[in-house]
């Protein structure tokens, strides 16, 4: 009897445990295919027409990438540490208590869905671009959209990481062919212009122009820690994380750097800083009237792997949630192929609401409070589990650590602060939320027992 019941306990707990399979492969490709999206097809406008210098828009691009960098090597040593699925809530919960786990957890859930929701719809008015017959029908097209990516994800992990795998390596190449294309054909098609085009501004407005620019270019990189949520179905994450994580933002940046190079190379500089989509006037350039179709084309590929990448990190984040008691525990069953589904589904259920809601952008600028927020308390985390936990098997240790750690979450705070003063109404809707949420942690702490 006693070997019946030991028997069952352990094929309950095999049930709750993910499939470790992955590799560098899917480390590069989660990064890559969460992080490069249609930001860098118009953001190179904006930081243009704040920097209005061509050494200085790139040497922006540099330090926005190194920056990244500083905080992909913080977010290894943390996942290496700690290899649990869920991301930053995981981090904060062992540094700071399950309340504060709670409440990272569930915002970022929420905004990962929120960010879904949109992405789907994004995918859709692009196509709508093409196929002006589907405007009336957006909404049921998105729903499909997210149904089908769920199905593949549905079959199991290896379905889903080699999807995320093969949209990731098109989007990568389509992204190489349009900066070729820039260097190809694109050199004397634009009047010559300086490379300077900065008016006389005083400091003040400078440094102003300067933060918004890389605000912007933040945004862009934002993704370079997407491996984290997936270190517990890594084949060995003490060795495939760093690896994985470095090259894929590596990758990105260099990515970045040539889009910009391909774009000023194309459109003279006082274009680029005039343009709203500046990606869309260098191939109207290069491809003439097909400009505008190849770049629509080329920024649902873009989305379409963030959107697989996304529902991914979603999944594993309501699924630690369970499984760590701060959530219900019936969520946390995986099937045999490594798909934690009743995740999937509720996942996928939340998502559909917001589609058929239409409070997506709300939603949106209300959790980008959260991201930020979650920077924040998941580096402060690793500083707090240094002198908390001295002894924690750390398999890589931060790079230039503290300086590197501290530059990253000295940067957070002062996006934080910025996001509070610079959109006051969502935030206050942000902190409501965090009211809310102290009870509903209790409620849940009480059923199951924490």
């Amino acid at each position: 009897m006693e070997d019946t019941l030991a028997q069952t306990e352990t094929q309950i707990e095999q049930k709750q445990h993910l499939k470790k399979i992955l590799g560098v492969s899917f480390g590069i490709a989660i990064t890559i295919g969460g992080t490069i999206g249609v930001g860098i097809l118009r953001t190179p406008g904006i930081v243009a027409a704040k920097l209005g210098s061509t050494s200085l828009i790139m040497l922006a691009w540099i330090i926005g990438g190194i920056y990244s960098l500083f905080g992909t090597l913080s977010s290894i040593e943390l996942s290496t540490s700690i290899p649990k699925a869920g991301g930053w809530y995981v981090f904060v919960r062992r540094a700071f208590g399950s309340y504060w786990g709670f409440l990272i957890g569930w915002s970022d859930w929420i905004a990962n869905c929120a960010t879904l929701a949109s992405i789907a719809l994004a995918i859709c008015e692009f196509a709508a671009l093409i196929f002006p017959d589907m405007q009336p029908i957006i909404k049921v097209t998105a729903v499909i959209l997210i149904l089908a990516f769920a199905s593949i994800q549905w079959i199991g992990l290896r379905s889903g990481s080699r999807t995320q795998e093969l949209t990731s390596l098109i989007k990568a190449l389509i992204y190489i062919a349009f900066i070729a294309a820039c260097f190809i054909w694109g050199g004397g098609k634009a009047p010559a212009a300086s490379n300077s085009i900065t008016p006389s501004l005083s400091i003040y407005a400078i440094f102003a122009g300067s933060i918004i620019a890389f605000q912007s270019i933040i945004f862009a990189y934002d993704g370079w820690y997407n491996i984290i949520y997936f270190s517990e179905e890594d084949k060995d994450p003490s060795r495939n994380l760093p690896r994985s994580a470095i090259g894929g933002v590596l990758i990105t940046i260099f990515i970045y750097l040539l889009v910009n190079a391909g774009l000023l190379y194309v459109l003279p500089l006082s274009k680029l800083a005039s343009s709203i989509a500046p990606a869309t006037d260098a191939a109207q350039v290069i491809f003439g009237s097909k400009g505008s179709k190849i770049i629509t084309i080329l920024s649902i590929i873009a989305l379409i792997s963030v959107l697989n990448a996304v529902l991914l990190i979603a999944t594993r984040i309501i699924f630690g949630l369970g499984r760590d008691g701060l959530f219900t525990k019936k969520i946390t069953t995986v099937s045999e192929s490594g798909t934690p589904r009743r995740a999937l589904l509720l996942t996928v259920v939340f998502i559909l609401l917001l589609i058929a809601s239409g409070s997506v952008e709300v939603l949106i600028a209300v959790s980008a409070f959260f991201y930020v927020a979650n920077y924040f308390l998941g580096f402060s985390s690793l500083v707090h589990l240094r002198k908390k936990e001295p002894d924690l098997q750390r398999p890589f240790k931060t790079w230039g650590y503290p300086v590197t750690t501290l530059i990253f979450l000295v940067g957070s705070l002062l996006f934080l602060i910025g996001d509070i003063f610079g959109d006051p109404l969502n935030a206050l809707f942000a902190f409501i939320f965090i009211v809310v949420t102290f009870p509903a942690y209790k409620l849940v702490a009480r059923i199951n027992k924490i």
